[in-house]
């Protein structure tokens, strides 16, 4: 079998699952915790089925990564006036 196949026929047996589930819940209620507890479970495997149906599909195409241009201009000195050069001290004085 292939793997579509596989995953074709988990879906069928999830949805079975799923009518068996609705069946019991109709003798059951709905209100306990083992119940909802199983319907989460279901869920839980139809969404991992899902899942996997996605990654089985094959690759994403890869993108290329966007480029960013940066200018060769010098930056604005007035965006470093408040600053003090790392390591070296403040403008104003003198290192020791």
């Amino acid at each position: 079998m292939s793997v579509h196949d596989d995953l074709t026929a988990i879906q069928r047996c999830l949805d079975e699952l799923a009518r068996s589930v609705g069946r019991l819940e109709k003798q059951l209620g709905t209100g306990g915790i083992e119940m909802r507890r199983v319907r989460t479970d279901v869920n839980h495997l139809r969404e991992s089925v899902a899942l996997l149906r996605d990654a089985s599909a094959g690759p994403a195409p890869q993108r290329k990564p966007e480029l960013v241009t940066i200018p060769d201009t010098p930056y604005d000195d007035s965006l470093w006036v408040d600053t003090d050069d790392e390591g070296l001290g403040a403008r104003d004085r003198r290192a020791p």
